[in-house]
């Protein structure tokens, strides 16, 4: 049996995800108080008032706009309380189709998925430090493991917040801070975002089991989890796929 994490807070970026709600869920079952952040985060008040009456825990709203980063600094000094868990469900993707014909629409990816949050954990960390303890759980993705045509810019960014999420931990570690970061690299997600997309079942997870990953990995000390450990061999293969042939498959 769980040991209620009595007085415990965890953040969730980008809570109005499914991802994000589903952290939120599974950690609130462990005695954490919520806090939700999000843009237009009054649209969360149903889902807050449901976890406070279904785990009678705290639950609050805070309006976050990982692209504002000015107001970082201001956001996380504005929090109630400096959370001992945050965790960043933060991203967008954008029609591969569009990404590569338009400049905007690719920096807005870039910044989205990479510079937003990055900013956003690196705040967190500085006074997670300074407090001496905490933990920073950054969702990013498999498509940055390897570049590939069909979302080559979505990838990137991921892959960017990949590479930042593991220098941070290394840094951390380094110095001993008593904060630990946690990578995770879900595989396909049956939410909003992968709505239409024909996914393979033994490849799909379902939020609620990548809210339990990330508990677990959180309580375990893990480093990088994949949520489903099939992908952990599917990229190991495409990592390996000499480029002379990757660039000629359709994968």
């Amino acid at each position: 049996m769980t040991t209620p994490a009595i007085g415990k807070t965890i953040l969730i970026l980008g809570a109005r995800s499914e991802i994000g709600l589903a952290v939120a869920h599974a950690f609130a079952a462990r005695g954490y108080a919520i806090q939700l952040a999000a843009r237009n985060a009054a649209a969360l008040e149903a889902e807050k008032a449901d976890i406070e009456v279904r785990f009678r825990v705290p639950v609050t709203l805070h309006e976050v706009d990982a692209l504002d980063f000015a107001a970082h600094e201001a956001f996380v000094g504005g929090l109630p309380a400096l959370p001992d868990v945050a965790v960043c469900a933060i991203g967008t993707m954008g029609a591969q189709a569009d990404n590569e014909q338009s400049v905007e629409a690719t920096v807005m990816e870039l910044r989205s998925n990479f510079e937003g949050p990055a900013g956003l954990f690196t705040v967190l960390a500085n006074r997670m430090v300074a407090r001496g303890s905490g933990a920073l759980v950054g969702i990013s993705s498999v498509a940055g493991v390897r570049g590939r045509a069909a979302n080559y810019v979505y990838g990137s960014a991921k892959a960017g917040f990949t590479a930042f999420l593991s220098g941070l931990r290394n840094r951390l570690a380094k110095g001993k801070t008593g904060v630990h970061v946690v990578t995770v690299l879900p595989g396909f997600v049956n939410t909003r975002m992968t709505a239409g997309m024909d996914l393979p079942a033994k490849l799909t997870a379902e939020p609620a089991e990548v809210g339990a990953a990330v508990w677990k990995a959180v309580e375990r000390g893990r480093n990088v989890i994949y949520v489903r450990p099939i992908w952990q061999i599917v990229m190991l293969v495409i990592r390996h796929i000499p480029e002379t042939i990757f660039k000629k498959l359709s994968i």
